[in-house]
């Protein structure tokens, strides 16, 4: 990449990372797209995406911690199989060829983008006890997780987010409000530090017999740091639904366009 569209990338990075960071998100969905348009191999692209989201979420979840909506157990419980998962994914990545990697990618984004469009609605936290229903609090909200249901859930979106160089964020935040009933509020604050677990985990799998373009990653990642930091500050104040319609339009464009692209190139 030149240096022009370094400084190009890492306006695209700073805004993209200012608002999913409001969300409990990684950015990773768009980060890989910016930079294959910027000219960037689909491999060297995954592999950058993973190293920004460890500094969006590092930020991020700083934050989020600050304000008692990291549920730091709750995560520890999740991470262990999603991170396994995801750098299985991030290895088998330099074996996949370049155009079925953005085919998959470009699957992803679809699949984002209608969970994007579906407004994600609370359950009631009161639910029964019972094997594989843990029953939490923090702060003053006292909540029961489904563990048997999340975990599988959180697993996959693991290996496919350590594939294709995203965090799974997308998929984790509604898997943890619609299947493990987990308090909206927690559930961002607590995504926010997973999907930092899961980049890392992804990136260690990309790093062993891939390469890492660091001259382009490192300034990318500071913008991340910093358009984190601001977003999560904000996270709250802004209304999200009308977020998640021009997320939604973005995902669905990009995913059409790769697709495109990738089977003009065959």
């Amino acid at each position: 990449m030149s240096a022009a569209d370094i400084v190009i990338a890492v306006a695209a990075v700073l805004a993209v990372s200012f608002v999913f960071s409001m969300v409990g998100q990684g950015g990773g969905v768009l980060y890989v797209p910016v930079l294959i348009a910027l000219g960037m191999g689909v491999h060297d692209a995954a592999t950058t995406s993973l190293f920004v989201i460890v500094a969006t979420s590092a930020s991020a979840a700083l934050i989020f911690r600050k304000r008692r909506t990291v549920d730091w157990k709750l995560a520890l419980a999740i991470e262990p199989l999603t991170i396994v998962l995801a750098f299985i994914g991030g290895l088998l990545a330099n074996r996949i060829d370049a155009a079925a990697l953005k085919i998959i990618f470009a699957a992803v984004l679809l699949l984002a983008a209608f969970f994007m469009s579906r407004p994600v609605a609370e359950h009631d936290p009161a639910s029964p006890r019972g094997w594989g229903h843990w029953r939490r609090r923090l702060g003053d909200r006292t909540y029961t997780v489904r563990l048997p249901g999340l975990m599988p859930v959180t697993g996959a979106a693991g290996f496919v987010a350590g594939m294709i160089g995203v965090a799974g964020g997308i998929f984790k935040l509604p898997a943890m409000v619609l299947v493990g009933r987990v308090p909206m509020r927690i559930a961002i604050g607590t995504s926010a530090l997973m999907v930092g677990f899961t980049a890392l985990a992804g990136l260690s799998g990309h790093l062993i017999g891939g390469s890492f373009p660091a001259a382009t990653a490192v300034p990318l990642a500071a913008a991340a740091f910093v358009g984190g930091r601001a977003g999560s500050t904000l996270s709250g104040r802004l209304k999200v639904p009308h977020l998640r319609v021009f997320f939604t339009v973005i995902l669905f464009l990009t995913a059409a366009w790769m697709l495109v692209s990738t089977l003009l190139s065959l």
